[in-house]
């Protein structure tokens, strides 16, 4: 059985611990490297340097999540991960979840937020240049398989 569409209005809220399953599905789901464990999840629903989002629709259905990073001391956040389940791409769940980043990091007082990207991710290069944000620098061999990543910013 195919779920259904994504029609209905994103929804963004703060993950809390009944999402712990969706989380980790999804993180083993989206990436081949470089995953947050279940227990760094677990961490990260309760620490207050960081800020697990997911996204939802359609009588809360789990689409998405987005784990924003903050440092003590500065006012540059940092998107660490941000993830769709297939289904949800290209419906606006990526730009949703990035917009709450940005909230959130606002909310904090943040000046910026910064993200790394695959530098062979040119759908989600796009999307974040569609959303205001620049290169400022790159990583050769940055993810645990060798890829390269560009460094992006948003000023705040």
């Amino acid at each position: 059985m195919r779920p259904p569409p994504v029609t209905a209005a994103v929804r963004v809220r703060r993950a809390e611990v009944s999402d712990l399953d969706d989380l980790v599905a999804l993180e083993e789901a989206t990436f081949d490297t470089d995953r947050l464990s279940r227990a760094q999840y677990r961490k990260h629903l309760d620490s207050e340097t960081a800020q697990v989002l997911v996204a939802s629709a359609n009588h809360r259905r789990f689409l998405g999540t987005a784990v924003v990073f903050y440092r003590k001391g500065t006012s540059v956040a940092r998107l660490y991960s941000i993830a769709t389940k297939p289904q949800a791409r290209g419906k606006g769940v990526g730009s949703a979840l990035i917009e709450a980043a940005e909230d959130a990091a606002r909310a904090r007082g943040c000046r910026a937020l910064r993200l790394e990207v695959r530098k062979d991710n040119g759908v989600a290069i796009r999307l974040y240049e569609r959303m205001g944000y620049h290169r400022i620098g790159e990583y050769v061999k940055y993810y645990g398989d060798g890829g390269d990543a560009l460094r992006l910013e948003k000023a705040l």
